[in-house]
């Protein structure tokens, strides 16, 4: 227990002082292992295990599809189609943040992506029409965390590795909070322009609907098919995304002509940069994580969490171990493949409904990405926006109040997101 206790500490301070990720939990993994006196061959055997899922296949072709769809000439074309629905409203550029990021992250699965293909466009438009630069950043910021839970997820797709929950139950269970995310962001905006007098950013017009709509229209066949194909059992997880990426290059390169070879040379180099990280990520997590069962950390956790649990609520039980994951998504990037192997045994203990957690852990991955100390999406917004991070982070309490209520309601509701997998599959 005192090499557990002191890998976590190594792990911790190391993160705080942004040494890289793959670095700390390296030192957190050799620590543990030196002090635990385990076999020197069992570290390369449980790493290689780690990554011996056959669901991450999928994970460097979601990678490179939304690479391919986030620099093939998309953005442009979802923004003019949200301006056109929901620009006529009061703070419409706002509402059309909103809308552009929900539209986005279905595309592109990850808010860090989503931040890099929309924050470039709406944080300036918003700025030359008026809008508090802090708040332009917030927003954005805010809004892309929808993109993690509509489908495809990268964070759901390393949820399915670690658990074995099915991918395509996860990316329809991740449908409706995703839009009742974006819901209820748009009622803030709504409230807010009310009170400081935003204006409509454009008239309404169904002509302009239409014609937005048809430019638009074949970057939202990617989810649908993708998710369709999972559900219906046509593809699996590593033929979606084959056939994402084969869909993707076919928009940018053929149907919208926007990707170059050059452009298509980054994006790849890109991918296989980002793949190599997670893939390293997961593989060091899942042996930080055996090394932490092997020293009995989770029987531990389901100690603490029960003493917390008055009355033997369940609802308690997630909750301290979404606070859990909360706390340690301020400092880790990514959270899933790090925390998950670590609290899975614990989830298993309690019989907690690994399909309604898997919703509820992206929603604590978004919440940990706009939580000091380390806040991505606040410090990619507020560099967008050219504004401090302490001012997006104070303009972005509206929406951090709402996303935390919201994560409360579903941990109490967990039909919010098993309703449209049980209605799928009965």
């Amino acid at each position: 227990m005192i090499g557990a206790a002191a890998s976590i500490v190594v792990l911790c301070t190391l993160l705080i002082f942004r040494v890289p990720m793959m670095v700390s939990i390296a030192a957190a993994v050799i620590l543990n292992f030196f002090l635990s006196g385990a076999w020197a061959l069992t570290l390369p055997q449980t790493m290689l295990a780690g990554m011996n899922r056959f669901v991450l296949i999928a994970l460097p072709l979601f990678v490179l599809a939304g690479g391919l769809m986030n620099t093939g000439g998309i953005s442009a074309r979802l923004f003019e189609f949200a301006r056109a629905l929901v620009g006529w409203l009061r703070g419409g550029l706002a509402q059309v943040n909103v809308l552009t990021s929900m539209f986005f992250g279905g595309m592109i699965g990850s808010s860090t992506a989503d931040l890099a293909g929309t924050g470039s466009i709406v944080i300036p438009a918003m700025k030359e029409n008026g809008y508090p630069a802090s708040f332009s950043a917030a927003l954005t910021a805010s809004s892309a965390g929808i993109g993690p839970m509509i489908p495809p997820s990268s964070p759901m797709i390393l949820y399915s590795a670690v658990t074995g929950t099915s991918l395509g139950a996860l990316f329809l269970a991740g449908v409706l909070p995703g839009l009742l995310l974006g819901l209820s962001q748009a009622l803030i905006v709504a409230w807010l322009a009310r009170r400081r007098g935003w204006n409509p950013y454009s008239s309404f017009a169904l002509r302009e609907i239409v014609r937005t709509g048809k430019r638009a229209v074949l970057s939202f066949g990617l989810p649908v098919i993708i998710v369709g194909g999972l559900v219906l059992g046509v593809f699996t997880p590593t033929e979606a995304g084959a056939f994402a990426v084969v869909y993707a290059l076919f928009l940018a390169t053929v149907v919208y002509r926007v990707l170059t070879l050059r452009g298509l040379y980054r994006v790849m180099v890109n991918a296989v940069q980002l793949t190599g990280e997670l893939l390293i990520i997961v593989s060091l997590s899942f042996a930080l994580g055996a090394g932490l069962t092997n020293a009995h950390v989770p029987e531990a956790l389901t100690v603490i969490i029960d003493l917390f649990a008055i009355g033997d609520s369940q609802f308690l039980r997630i909750l301290a171990m979404l606070l859990l994951a909360i706390v340690a998504g301020m400092i880790l990037d990514p959270l899933i493949p790090v925390l998950l192997p670590i609290i899975l045994p614990t989830l298993l203990a309690f019989d907690v409904d690994l399909l309604h957690f898997g919703v509820l852990m992206v929603i604590a991955v978004v919440i940990g990405q706009v939580t000091p100390p380390l806040a991505i999406a606040l410090i990619i917004a507020g560099r967008i926006a050219n504004v401090d991070q302490m001012e997006v982070l104070r303009a972005n309490m509206p929406f951090f109040y709402a996303i935390v209520a919201f994560m409360l309601v579903a941990i109490a509701v967990p039909e919010i997101a098993t309703w449209l997998p049980g209605l799928v599959r009965g």
